[in-house]
């Protein structure tokens, strides 16, 4: 331990010690404060000499606000420990980018490197020491609104993503805190806060595997989550926070709660007095307590009792003072906090750069029946409540500004270099109902070439507390599209979320869909420049789109039944594993995604069909751009562990690669597959493999692959 960190502990008392680990909305320690609050504030009945000796705050207002909070806080304490300052910053701070759903889709680690980067140089001259953020929750349920803030529905590619996350946010000077450890993203029927129920080996083989990732990349802290975990509200769960995190993995830093999540194990019926979620929580290193008061009133006394080790107490402090040091506020307590340079970097050129190619890089295209790219030369109109819309930023905007924001009628203006027709037709509300504009709508557009239909759901529509129990396109909306459609206009229909949406009654009516997600600061001219081909289409879904609600939640990493459905129909499904009304398969699956030129993929070969423990073999495959002009695609690798003591799913993503091909270009593509990458927690749970057969896949998605043959012996 620091010397001078020792000291101030040894210094220290009882209840000071509890105010320090104890964070408040920025509010309460300095009344003109005006912020948006990221949670429900019950009142935490605090009295000055608390306030003036809290740990941390959330939930400020930018450069000059931390400055003026940190100033009246040290004019006050009598500790003299400057504050922490924290802050979501999720996919940006005021230059927003896409959503991290959407940056799971761009199957580029480097690019979720670079944006977190750029996220952090803005955040750290505005006061902001640490992000809550990366979330790596593993997502299957669509009808969660927070599905946006992960990167999908694999672990594999959540972990990278994290790490990713992890690298930019300290490269760019501020220090990170993964979430919500952990299973908050299975959520029962996609509600928030619900009831997570996950078996053990699930937990261990999908859920936990990508916090582990970014503890082992570095993250700072980790946040534990709100829900129950198998009975158990997460902050009481010893299991999980003493024995995996802290003696498992060895993580040493600062476990904080999410906001008012200790306090909140009484309504659970966990617990019965605030006393008791003070005792629990801090005996389960719960370092910091996020907006509830239990610490600050009962630590002390609790040790009194002998229930709390003053040393337990004293080894969460230790994790807070230290990650003060880290973050440099005993050099200097402003950290980086820097108003003039705040003002410099934010939506500076290089950032709305970066921000309108990681757009454009993360937009998936669903369909093109030829009609993409478009030419500057066609008569193109555009409708939808979206077209004009620049709120298309998406949950956790921190402090991106829509009138900042480029909307796709501000986009292609800009790419023609003329005015459009621009026809809304409709209300863009989740539970709007009017459909009396569109008949003006479609007489604004009929007589076009390509009528671009900007649909979807509102940024407010997906994030914290945003589940949706009907996931269809609003019914107004799906009615313009058909009504465009049906005038005779090619429809080009490009759609906005948060979260995989069910499209199954527009699809019909479409000639091409353009998946946008929440595309940030500089979507509409990324949307601009996917329809004209300035940029390639090369998104790839990180989650998989149902055709009904009904299937959710849904995922390409399944296991088999005794009855599959093979193949996939709505005939004859008696006595099997089927639906009477919709097939079994998404509407599109995780990888999906096109481009603007066509692609063939040779059958995988293997090095060494044969391998043992500790083995490797190469997977190799011909790769050529069989179309007429350049493009990347993203070839993806598989395997199916065929006959195991525990059942394996019918695919597990291990890897994937970019490759980029001019017109009639061929190449090699290669991956190297190692006899860990075919582990799993077998029968007698451990993590280990076991010798047979399995499939090795490559392709363009999870349901497009070609198949070898790999024996494992041991």
């Amino acid at each position: 331990m620091d010397k001078a960190i020792k000291k101030c502990i040894e210094e220290m008392s009882l209840e000071d010690k509890a105010r320090q680990l104890s964070q408040v909305n920025a509010v309460i320690v300095r009344a003109e404060t005006k912020a948006e609050i990221t949670g429900k504030d019950e009142g935490m009945d605090l009295c000055e000499a608390d306030t003036r000796e809290v740990g941390s705050v959330l939930n400020f207002n930018g450069a000059a606000d931390a400055i003026a909070v940190q100033d009246e806080y040290l004019s006050k304490s009598e500790g003299k420990i400057p504050l922490i300052f924290m802050q979501d910053v999720v996919h940006g701070f005021r230059t927003v980018f896409p959503v991290p759903l959407a940056l799971g889709c761009s199957f580029d680690p480097s690019l979720a490197e670079a944006c977190a980067e750029v996220s952090a140089v803005e955040a750290k001259y505005n006061g902001v020491q640490v992000t809550f953020s990366p979330m790596v929750d593993l997502v299957r349920d669509p009808r969660w609104g927070r599905v946006m803030e992960s990167t999908g529905e694999d672990a594999y590619l959540n972990g990278e993503m994290g790490k990713a996350f992890v690298r930019g946010y300290h490269k760019g000077g501020i220090l990170c805190c993964v979430k919500h450890f952990a299973a908050y993203g299975a959520a029962e029927a996609g509600k928030e806060y619900n009831t997570t129920d996950v078996s053990e080996r699930n937990l261990k083989e999908y859920y936990l595997p990508a916090y582990r990732a970014c503890v082992e990349e570095g993250a700072d802290m980790v946040m534990s989550s709100f829900n129950l975990l198998n009975g158990v509200p997460v902050n009481g769960h010893k299991d999980l926070l003493v024995d995996t995190l802290r003696k498992e993995w060895g993580f040493d830093g600062v476990l904080i709660s999410d906001y008012a999540a200790v306090k909140e194990m009484i309504r659970h019926g966990y617990l019965e007095t605030l006393k008791e979620c003070a005792e629990t929580a801090i005996n389960n290193q719960v370092d910091m307590e996020m907006m509830s008061s239990s610490y600050i009133h009962y630590l002390p006394e609790l040790v009194g009792e002998g229930r709390v080790k003053e040393g337990r107490i004293d080894e969460s402090l230790r994790r807070v003072l230290e990650l003060k040091q880290k973050a440099g506020l005993f050099e200097n307590k402003y950290g980086e906090t820097d108003a003039k340079r705040a003002e410099e970097v934010c939506l500076c050129p290089e950032h709305r750069a970066l921000a309108r190619r990681a757009a454009a890089r993360t937009c998936v295209l669903l369909k093109n029946n030829g009609v993409l790219p478009l030419s500057a030369e066609q008569n193109i109109a555009l409708a939808g409540p979206y077209a004009a819309e620049k709120n298309i930023l998406g949950g956790w905007a921190c402090w991106g500004r829509p009138e900042e924001a480029v909307s796709v009628y501000d986009g292609v203006r800009a790419a023609l270099g003329r005015e459009v027709v621009c026809a809304a037709g409709c209300g863009g509300k989740l539970l709007d109902k009017d459909e009396s504009g569109i008949p003006a709508a479609v007489a604004a557009v009929k007589g076009c070439a390509v009528a671009v239909v900007c649909v979807g759901e509102p940024s407010e529509c997906s994030g914290e507390a945003t589940s949706r129990a009907d996931l269809r396109i609003p019914a107004p909306q799906a009615s313009l599209v058909r009504a465009v459609s049906e005038a005779g206009c090619k429809v080009v229909a490009v759609v906005f979320g948060g979260r995989p949406q069910v499209l199954t009654e527009i699809e019909p009516y479409c000639d091409a869909i353009l998946y946008a997600w929440q595309p940030g600061t500089e979507g509409g001219n990324a949307v601009a420049d996917l329809l004209f081909g300035r940029e390639e289409p090369v998104g790839r879904l990180a989650m998989s789109f149902p055709r009904a609600t009904g299937q959710c939640p849904i995922y390409y990493n399944c296991f088999n039944t005794g009855r599959p459905r093979v193949p996939d129909s709505i005939e004859n499904v008696s006595f099997i594993s089927s639906y009477r009304d919709t097939l079994n398969a998404p509407l599109y699956p995780f990888g999906y995604g096109l481009g603007y030129t066509e692609w063939e993929l040779s059958a995988p070969r293997l090095s060494s069909p044969v391998i043992g423990q500790g083995g490797k073999t190469k997977v190799s495959a011909k790769l050529k751009n069989t179309g007429s002009r350049a493009g990347e695609t993203l070839v993806q690798l598989y395997i199916r562990d065929r006959f195991a003591s525990v059942v394996r799913p019918v695919r597990e993503l291990k890897a994937f690669r970019r490759a980029s091909l001019p017109a009639g270009g061929e190449t090699e593509v290669c991956f190297e597959l190692t006899e860990e990458m075919l582990r799993f927690y077998t029968a007698s749970g451990k993590y280990e493999s076991e010798a047979g057969r399995f499939d090795v896949m490559l392709g363009f998605s999870s349901e497009n692959v070609q198949t070898c043959e790999l024996i494992l012996e041991k």
